[in-house]
This record gives structure tokens, sequence and C-alpha cells, in this order.
């Protein structure tokens, strides 16, 4: 069997011989869920992870599968409206940025530094949905892109730091 990205031939049985060295194929919620748990297990030291992508192609879901690998037991709701939310029961907390409402790269970074302020005193991962809103270079940021396919799937691809 060939290895993935992260070194085994096993990943999550919902993502199970979806995938290419750094991509996924979604069939499902389930595997999307599957795919935030196993990028946490998988990059340990992850402190800065962006997800861009268009609505509806499952970053929100991405998070929701972060935040049950980090232990958080609460619901996980896109901060579209609240533009951030903190979720500090896990280990690490989760501090989790929505830039979609703010158009002008000034507020997106001036949003994202407080955030990022916020998330290194915490010890927390920060995860931002949006990130092309931003005028900042975030060279130590791992990257998701999702998008949709035309048999209603959804591909995951992943960017180490370098790539970006």
């Amino acid at each position: 069997m060939k290895k993935n990205f992260f070194g085994s031939s096993r990943t999550s049985s919902a993502i199970e011989r979806q995938y290419t060295d750094s991509s996924w194929r979604l069939k499902d919620l389930e595997a999307t869920l599957a795919l935030g748990k196993t990028l946490i297990k998988r990059i340990p030291d992850l402190k800065l992870l962006l997800l861009q992508g268009p609505l509806g192609a499952g970053k929100t879901s991405l998070v929701k599968g972060i935040a049950l690998s980090l232990g958080i037991n609460e619901p996980i709701t896109s901060p579209t409206f609240p533009l951030a939310q903190h979720y500090t029961s896990g280990t690490p907390p989760l501090v989790h940025l929505d830039l979609y409402r703010l158009e002008s790269p000034n507020s997106a970074d001036e949003l994202f530094l407080q955030e990022e302020e916020e998330a290194e005193n915490l010890g927390a991962l920060m995860v931002v949905e949006w990130p092309e809103r931003l005028a900042l270079k975030l060279p130590d940021a791992w990257k998701v892109i999702l998008t949709h396919e035309t048999n209603g799937e959804r591909l995951a691809q992943l960017l180490p730091p370098s790539t970006i």
C-alpha cells in the first residue's frame, strides 16, 4: 500500500483510499470531520491553519473535526457574524476566525493580529477561514484549500508552510 502524507497507509476509515500524498476526496460530512481529526493528530505542532474555499466547501465542518480531536465538546459554529470564537476547553485551546465579512485588508489584518496575540497568550491553535482577505504574509501557516467537485464531493488539498 502507498503511504500517505502522514506516513501511514491508513488515516481513517472515512477518508481511506480517498487521498493522494496531500489531497483527499471528501464524500460526506463524516469524511470532512475525519480529516480534521487526522490533521491535528498528524501535525502536533500546528499553530496556524488557513482554510480557503468557496461558501459551503466544508471549512467549518473541518474545524468541527479539529475541535473534536482537541477534546472540545461544545458546539462549533461558523464565526461569520461574531468574527472570532474562542474554545478554551481544548488541548490546546482553539481560536476560530472567519474573515468573510471583512472586505478591507486593513480590517482583516487588524483583527487577525489581535486574535493571533490572544491565541499566543492561550497557547491555542488558530484556524482562519477566508485568509485571502488578509494582506499579511503568513509563512509559518499550513493551508487547506477546499473545492467543490462536479460529483458533489469536495476536494481538500493540504499545503505546508513553505508553499504559501
